[in-house]
C-alpha cells in the first residue's frame, strides 16, 4: 500500500532555541507558566470528571437517573447522583469478592440490567425496576447460586447509617444497630419462651437513615442476622442453590422513603382500658364470682369503664360448661340467657389458640369424628399423622389453616363461643412460629416461612374488627389488633426502655393497632413491685392506642397512683383518642404511619436518627416521657427546624430542631409538647 509522503522538517538548534528562551520577555514567561497551569487544571478536571461520570463498567455497574451502584473492594455501593452521597454499602459473602466484574457484562446491550457470573460460584444480576415515586429510584439485587454448596450473604454496613425495620426481638432498639442476633430464619416466634429468637411481628424490610430501603422478596428462604453497630446480614444459608432478591430503593430522604412504602390498615376503634383477669379459674362458678367482684372492685374505684380479659385456661373452662352439649334443655338454655352478663358494665374478652391438647376432649373428638385433617400432620408412607409440638408445656396438635374445611370449623366455635360467652373481643395466641421449621421438617409451599402466621391472620380478621391476634406477617393491612410481646416490670430494654423501641417499629411496619404489655409489665423481675415503674409506664401508655392493666393501681401503690390512673384515663379518652382518630384518616389516605419517629419531622438531622425515648403522634404532639428510675428531669429533642413546640403545662415556646436540655418532669408529670 501507498506509503504517506516524508515532509522535510526543519530542526531548530539547541543555540537558538536557548536564546529564544532567554531573550523573551518576563511578561511573556509569565503568560507562558500560566498557560502552563492552566493545561495541567483542565487535564486534572478532565480526569476526574471523566473518572466519576464515564466510569468503566467495572466501577459503574449500573447507573440511574438518582443513583449508582458500583462494585469497590468486594462491596456492592449505592451513591446518591450527582452529589456521590454514599447511600448503602453491601458486602458480598459467598462469592470471590476480590475480583471486580469484567469490564463487559453479559448484559452489555440493555442500559436498564447489568449480569455477571462468577465461574461455578454465583451469578450476579441488577436491574433498574419501576419506581414508586418521581423521586425515588428502585434496583432489583438477584445473586443466584451455580452450585448447591454456595451460601449467599449480604451484609448491610451500619457505618453513618441508621437501621430500622425487619424483626421484633427482645429488649427492643431503635435503631437496629444496638441489636445482637445470630443469623436465623426470619420467622416470627414467641420471645417470652425463646428470647434469642426474632419477635411476633416481622417484615423483609428495611428503612436506612440515608433515605435506602431493601425489601426482600417473599418466597426467598431468608435468614437474618444482626451484628451490633456492623452490620445486618441477608443470607439463604441452609437452602441448596436458592436464589437471593431483594429489591433496593434510594429516596431523597428517610421520612420520604417510610412514606412510600407504608401499607394503610383498616380503622379500629376500640379505646376502652383492659383489665387482666387473674382471678380463680377452677371451675366455670369460681371465674364467673372472680369476673364480677372485678367488675364491682373497678366500678368502686370509679374505673367501670373497660374490658375484662380472660386467659385461655379460664376461656376453656367456661367453654367446657357452657359448651351446648347433648342433653341441655330449653329450660336450661333460656336460664343462662337470664343470667346477667359476667362483665357487667364492662365488656368481656376471651382468648383462643389454635391450639389442642392431644389430650383435650377438642382434639380426640376430632379423631373419634374422622376429622383428623382439621391439623397439620406429617405424611409418612402416605399416612397422615398430626404434627405434634409444645404450647404451654403441653404436646399439643396445631390448627391446618390450609384445609378450607378446618378454618371453618375452627372459626365457627369461634364465634359459638364469642356468642355463649357474651363476649364483645376474641384474642388469639400462638399465631406466630412454623412448627415445621422447629422441628426440621420440609414444609408444604403454603407455609414456608410465616405462611402460618399470613394464613391465620386472613382467616381470623373474617370474623370482624374486635379481633385480637398475636403476632404479624404480611398482614399491616388487616383490621386486626396486635397484642405485643410481653415486657419484664424492669427499667432496661427487656422492659420499659423497650415499650417505646417497639411502638415504634410496630407502627414502621405498618401495625399502628397494637396492645401495649400491662402497665409495669407482666414478665416478673427479681426486683419487688416498684411504683416509680408502674407510673412512668402508665404515662406512656396514655398516649398508645389502649390502656392494658395486669396488676390494678390499688394492689401496687398508693392511693395518689390510682388517682393518677383515673387522670391517665380520662386524658387517653379526651385527648389522645381524638388525635389517633384524625391520624387514622391520614393513614388511611396518605399511609402514613401514627407514631412516628423524631426523624419524620428532621428527616435529614443526624441527632434524630437514633433516639429512641421519644415519639410523635402525627406531625403534631410530641411526647418524651422519663425512663430511667429515679430521673426527674431529661434532654429533650424538638424535631423540625423552623417549627414552634408548646408546653401546654406552662404556655411555654420552644423552637425545633433543638435541644432542651434538663427539662424537669416530676414523677406526676410527663413532658408533652404540641407544635
Amino acid at each position: 500500500r501507498a506509503m504517506p509522503l516524508a515532509r522535510p522538517t526543519r530542526q531548530i538548534p539547541d543555540a537558538a532555541w536557548t536564546t529564544g528562551i532567554r531573550e523573551m520577555t518576563e511578561p511573556w514567561k509569565g503568560a507562558l507558566g500560566c498557560l502552563g497551569v492552566a493545561v495541567f487544571f483542565a487535564m486534572t478536571i478532565g480526569i476526574i470528571s471523566w473518572q466519576a461520570l464515564e466510569q468503566p463498567p467495572e466501577q459503574w455497574l449500573l447507573r440511574g437517573r438518582a443513583g449508582a451502584l458500583l462494585w469497590e473492594r468486594g462491596a456492592l455501593r449505592l451513591r446518591a447522583l450527582p452529589t456521590g452521597r454514599a447511600a448503602a454499602v453491601v458486602a458480598v459473602g459467598g462469592v470471590p469478592a476480590a475480583e471486580p466484574p469484567p469490564p463487559r457484562d453479559r448484559c452489555w446491550h440493555d442500559g436498564r440490567q447489568f449480569c455477571y457470573a462468577w465461574e461455578e460460584e454465583a451469578e450476579l444480576r441488577l436491574s433498574l425496576e419501576p419506581s414508586p415515586g418521581a423521586a425515588t429510584e428502585c434496583y432489583g439485587v438477584r445473586w443466584t447460586p451455580l452450585r448447591p454448596d454456595v451460601a449467599l450473604k449480604d451484609c448491610f454496613s451500619m457505618a453513618n447509617i441508621s437501621w430500622y425495620g425487619g424483626a421484633s426481638i427482645h429488649a427492643q432498639r431503635w435503631p437496629l444497630n444496638g441489636a445482637e442476633s445470630p443469623a436465623q430464619p426470619l420467622v416470627s416466634g414467641d420471645l417470652s419462651t425463646d428470647p434469642a429468637g426474632y419477635g411476633p411481628v416481622v417484615e423483609r424490610y428495611f428503612l436506612g437513615s440515608t433515605g435506602v430501603t431493601v425489601t426482600v422478596a417473599p418466597d426467598v428462604p431468608l435468614f437474618l442476622s444482626l451484628e451490633r453497630d456492623k452490620h445486618f446480614c441477608l443470607a439463604t444459608a441452609g437452602r441448596a442453590a436458592e436464589p437471593l432478591r431483594y429489591l433496593l430503593c434510594l429516596s431523597p430522604d428517610v421520612a420520604a422513603a417510610q412514606q412510600l412504602v407504608s401499607l394503610p390498615q383498616p380503622f379500629l376503634s376500640r379505646r376502652s382500658p383492659i383489665w387482666r383477669y387473674h382471678g380463680p379459674e377452677g371451675s366455670a362458678a369460681k371465674i364467673k364470682r372472680g369476673l364480677r367482684a372485678l367488675a364491682k372492685r373497678l366500678k368502686r374505684h370509679q374505673l367501670q369503664e373497660g374490658v375484662l380479659a380472660l386467659g385461655e385456661r379460664g376461656t376453656a373452662v367456661l367453654a367446657a360448661a357452657d359448651d351446648a352439649a347433648p342433653g341441655r334443655t330449653r329450660r336450661h338454655e333460656a336460664a343462662r340467657d337470664r343470667e346477667p352478663a359476667v362483665a357487667s358494665p364492662l365488656q368481656l374478652c376471651i382468648t383462643l389458640s389454635p391450639y389442642a391438647s392431644i389430650a383435650s376432649p377438642l382434639f380426640l373428638r376430632s379423631l373419634r369424628d374422622g376429622a383428623p385433617g382439621r391439623w397439620l400432620s406429617l405424611r409418612p408412607g402416605g399416612c397422615s399423622v398430626p404434627l405434634l409440638t409444645t404450647w404451654k408445656g403441653q404436646l399439643c396438635a396445631r390448627l391446618n389453616v390450609t384445609s378450607e374445611a378446618a378454618l371453618s370449623w375452627y372459626l365457627a366455635r369461634a364465634r359459638r363461643l364469642q356468642q355463649l360467652l357474651g363476649a364483645t373481643y376474641v384474642a388469639f395466641e400462638g399465631a406466630e412460629g412454623n412448627a415445621f421449621l422447629e422441628q426440621a421438617v420440609p414444609p408444604p409451599a403454603e407455609l414456608v416461612e410465616d405462611g402460618y402466621t399470613e394464613a391465620l391472620a386472613a382467616a381470623l380478621a373474617t370474623l370482624g374488627n374486635t379481633t385480637i391476634i398475636s403476632a404479624g406477617a404480611r398482614s399491616s393491612h388487616l383490621p386486626l389488633f396486635v397484642q405485643m410481646s410481653p415486657l419484664r416490670s424492669d427499667w432496661s430494654h427487656a422492659g420499659l426502655k423497650g415499650l417505646i423501641p417497639s411502638v415504634l417499629h410496630y407502627s414502621l411496619l405498618g401495625y399502628n393497632f397494637f396492645i401495649p404489655d400491662a402497665v409495669g409489665g407482666s414478665l416478673p423481675s427479681a426486683a419487688a413491685v416498684d411504683p416509680e415503674l408502674y407510673v412512668r409506664w402508665l404515662q406512656i401508655v396514655t398516649f398508645l392506642p389502649v390502656m392494658a392493666f395486669s396488676t390494678p393501681p390499688w394492689l401496687c401503690c398508693d392511693a395518689w397512683v390510682l388517682n393518677l390512673t383515673r387522670r391517665c384515663i380520662q386524658r387517653h379518652r379526651d385527648f389522645v383518642v381524638p388525635l389517633l382518630m384524625k391520624y387514622s384518616e391520614e393513614w388511611l389516605r396518605l399511609g402514613y404511619p401514627i407514631f412516628r419517629p423524631a426523624w419524620w419531622l428532621s428527616p435529614t438531622d443526624p441527632t434524630a436518627f437514633t433516639i429512641e425515648d421519644e415519639f410523635l403522634i402525627g406531625d403534631e404532639v410530641l411526647v418524651a416521657p422519663i425512663t430511667e428510675k429515679g430521673q426527674r428531669w431529661r434532654d429533650i429533642y424538638l424535631p423540625g427546624a423552623g417549627q414552634l413546640w408548646v408546653d401546654p403545662s406552662t404556655a411555654r415556646v420552644f423552637d425545633g430542631g433543638a435541644v432542651l436540655r434538663n427539662f424537669s418532669a416530676s414523677l406526676a408529670e410527663v413532658p408533652v409538647f404540641i407544635k
